[in-house]
C-alpha cells in the first residue's frame, strides 16, 4: 500500500516539473505552436484570412519610391506582366495596393473583365502596373505587356471565398467598346496613369458594368441654416404698392372695428364690354353699415389709385381713412356670409384679409 503512494507521488511530481518546464520557455512558443495550426489552408479558406490587412513600409524599383496605402478610389490604367511564381489561384501583385486587397481587372483590347485577388508585392519594374497569376491572365485571355485597367472593388464575401479557395469568381460584363477606346488614350507609353483624379472626365467616371453592385458612398452635409433676422416694416411699406401677399398669417378671430365714420368713398366700376372708361360713383358709408353686421377688409393701400384696382378686382368698394384707402368687401348680414367673401379675398392674393363687424 505504501508502495502505490509512493509511486503516486512520484508521478505528481514528474508532471509538475514538465509543466514548470514549459513555462519557463516564454510565451513566443505558444504563439508558435498556434501559427503552426493554423496553416495555409485555414488562412485561405475563412473571411478573417481578409483582415487584417497588410501595408508595408516604403519601397524603392527603378530609382521611385512606392508608399503602400489603403484606399478604395484606386483607378488606373497601365500594363500587366506574368507571374511566373505565382502559386494557383487568381491572383495577382501590386505595389501600393493593401494585402490582401481586391480589384477588377480589364484588358483594354478586348474588354473582358475579371476579379482578381492582390496577395503580394510586385511587379519589381516601373514599367509594369500589375503582375497576374497564370490563371488569372488565361481568364482574361492576355499576356506579358498587354493593356490593363485595374480597379479596386468590394466584393460580396461568397465571391471572396471562391477566390480563397483558388477558383474563379463570375464573370464581369464585358466594358463596351466606347469607354474602352476613351481608356485606351489616357493610357501613358509606359508606366501606369491614375484615373480616379480626373473627375471632371464623364466617360472616366463611368464603371465597368459587373454582375455585382458596388456600394456606394453618400456624402451628407449636416449643420445650422442660416436664418435671417426678422426686419421690422412700417404700415406704409406694408401697405405700398409694392407689396406682396403674405401667406404665413392665420385667420383671426373676429373683433370690434371702430365706428364708421361718414365718408366719401369713390368707386371705380368696369362695364360689362370691353373698354378703358371708367364712370365714378360716390356711396356714402354709413348707409352700407346700416345693412348688415359684418365687412371684409381685404387691404390697404397709401394711393387710391392701387386700391381701386384691388376693389375691382375682389368686387368691393375703397374707403379712405386718414391717409390710406381700404379695400372692403360687403357688408354680410351674418358671419357665415363674411368668412365665405374672406375666403375668396384670400384666394385672390390677400392674405392678410379680415373680417370686422360694423356694429
Amino acid at each position: 500500500m505504501r508502495l502505490h503512494l509512493d509511486r503516486s507521488k512520484r508521478l505528481a511530481v514528474i508532471g509538475l516539473s514538465l509543466v514548470l518546464a514549459a513555462c519557463g520557455r516564454g510565451g513566443s512558443d505558444l504563439a508558435e505552436l498556434n501559427a503552426g495550426m493554423a496553416g495555409p489552408v485555414a488562412e485561405r479558406s475563412g473571411p478573417a484570412a481578409d483582415y487584417p490587412v497588410v501595408l508595408g513600409d516604403p519601397f524603392t524599383v527603378d530609382g521611385k519610391e512606392y508608399t503602400p496605402f489603403d484606399t478604395m478610389n484606386y483607378d488606373q490604367v497601365g500594363y500587366a506582366t506574368v507571374d511566373g511564381e505565382a502559386a494557383s489561384g487568381v491572383t495577382a501583385a501590386h505595389k501600393t495596393l493593401p494585402l490582401p486587397s481586391y480589384v477588377e481587372v480589364t484588358a483594354l483590347d478586348s474588354g473582358k473583365t475579371t476579379l482578381v485577388r492582390v496577395e503580394r508585392r510586385g511587379p519589381m519594374t516601373s514599367s509594369r502596373l500589375l503582375a497576374l497569376s497564370p490563371a488569372a491572365n488565361a481568364q482574361l485571355g492576355i499576356g506579358d505587356g498587354a493593356a490593363i485597367r485595374v480597379r479596386r472593388v468590394n466584393p460580396p464575401e461568397t465571391e471572396r471565398a471562391m477566390l480563397r479557395t483558388g477558383a474563379a469568381a463570375p464573370e464581369r460584363i464585358d466594358t463596351p467598346k466606347s469607354l474602352l477606346a476613351v481608356l485606351k488614350r489616357k493610357l501613358p507609353a509606359t508606366g501606369s496613369v491614375s484615373l480616379a483624379a480626373n473627375s471632371n472626365d464623364t466617360p472616366l467616371a463611368a464603371v465597368a458594368p459587373s454582375k455585382t453592385p458596388q456600394p456606394v458612398t453618400i456624402a451628407r452635409s449636416v449643420g445650422p441654416v442660416a436664418v435671417p433676422p426678422p426686419t421690422g416694416a412700417s404700415f406704409e411699406q406694408a401697405f405700398s404698392e409694392q407689396r406682396r401677399a403674405v401667406t404665413a398669417y392665420p385667420l383671426a378671430p373676429i373683433g370690434k372695428a371702430a365706428a364708421a365714420q361718414p365718408v366719401r368713398v369713390t368707386r371705380n366700376a368696369v362695364p360689362a364690354a370691353v373698354t378703358l372708361a371708367r364712370t365714378a360713383l360716390t356711396v356714402d358709408v354709413a348707409d352700407a353699415a346700416n345693412d348688415g353686421k359684418f365687412v371684409v377688409q381685404a387691404a390697404a393701400f397709401s394711393k387710391q389709385a392701387n386700391a381701386s384696382k384691388a376693389a375691382d378686382n375682389v368686387g368691393g368698394f375703397v374707403e379712405q381713412s386718414g391717409r390710406y384707402y381700404r379695400v372692403r368687401i360687403g357688408p354680410f348680414g351674418n358671419r357665415g356670409q363674411a368668412e365665405a367673401a374672406l375666403a375668396k379675398a384670400r384666394a385672390a392674393g390677400y392674405s392678410d384679409a379680415r373680417v370686422y363687424t360694423t356694429g
